[in-house]
């Protein structure tokens, strides 16, 4: 089976500095991989680059086993940004029956998508309601409702749960994990350890270096430690002791 991304010898930088240093990456279908690091670790670099928005230094970004930038590939991908791109004029339902018409989807198939991911981040009550009188949380679930429209085969999610409250965390993960097990394949950026935990695959991200990759449960076992927080930690003080030896 075709991997889904392939990423070989990254290299991303702004102005020849490095910010994004020897990533290699296998992320196959009906995986759950997530990027786990801080602020300014390079993560949502990383997804830049895997979108085809900026083009690395050097090593290759393949999606679907073609080089990206690739315009037509974008058609299969569903991407939730950092920043809520919503039009605050219209109602949460006029938002999505726009996006679900820039996928050409048909109209009876928009009713219903609408009203499944409405369910799934719980805004069934609030899909006539203007944009501009949601809170952030509320925009928070709407973009990703907006991402879970119709049939991508790769969703990529910047931080998608920043805002939500455990209870709509768990019901989104619940649709994620049905998602994958399906065959589609889910990307998304965290900081957040009760998250990763949920990964089927992840990769943590310091300094824009992979320090550790892997099941939650084999590294775990590597790192002999309870939690995916205490594997970081660990794993970047190894990383911290291999640069003050160098």
């Amino acid at each position: 089976m075709e991997n889904t991304i392939a990423i070989t010898d990254l290299q991303i930088g702004y102005q020849q500095k490095p910010v994004v240093k020897n990533i290699n990456l296998i992320v196959r279908p009906g995986e759950i991989l997530g990027l786990l690091g801080p602020s300014g670790s390079g993560k949502t670099t990383l997804i830049r680059a895997i979108m085809g928005m900026i083009k690395p230094m050097s090593g290759t970004v393949r999606v679907f086993g073609q080089a990206m930038p690739n315009r037509h590939l974008l058609e299969k991908i569903g991407y939730m940004g950092q920043t809520d791109a919503l039009y605050d004029t219209l109602t949460a339902r006029e938002n999505l029956q726009f996006f679900a018409s820039l996928r050409k989807m048909p109209h009876q198939q928009t009713v219903a998508e609408i009203e499944r991911v409405a369910r799934v981040v719980s805004l069934q009550s609030f899909l006539d309601r203007r944009v501009a009188d949601f809170s952030g949380g509320m925009k928070r679930r709407l973009s990703l409702a907006i991402t879970l429209l119709g049939t991508s085969e790769l969703l990529i999610l910047d931080e998608p749960t920043v805002g939500i409250d455990p209870e709509l965390r768990i019901q989104i993960w619940q649709e994620l994990k049905q998602l994958a097990a399906a065959g589609k394949t889910i990307l998304m950026t965290t900081h957040v350890m009760e998250d990763a935990e949920q990964a089927t695959q992840l990769l943590m991200i310091r300094n824009g270096e992979a320090i550790a990759a892997g099941t939650p449960l084999d590294l775990k076992q590597r790192y002999a430690v309870d939690n995916v927080e205490e594997v970081f930690l660990k794993a970047g003080r190894i990383q911290d002791a291999h640069l003050s030896s160098l």
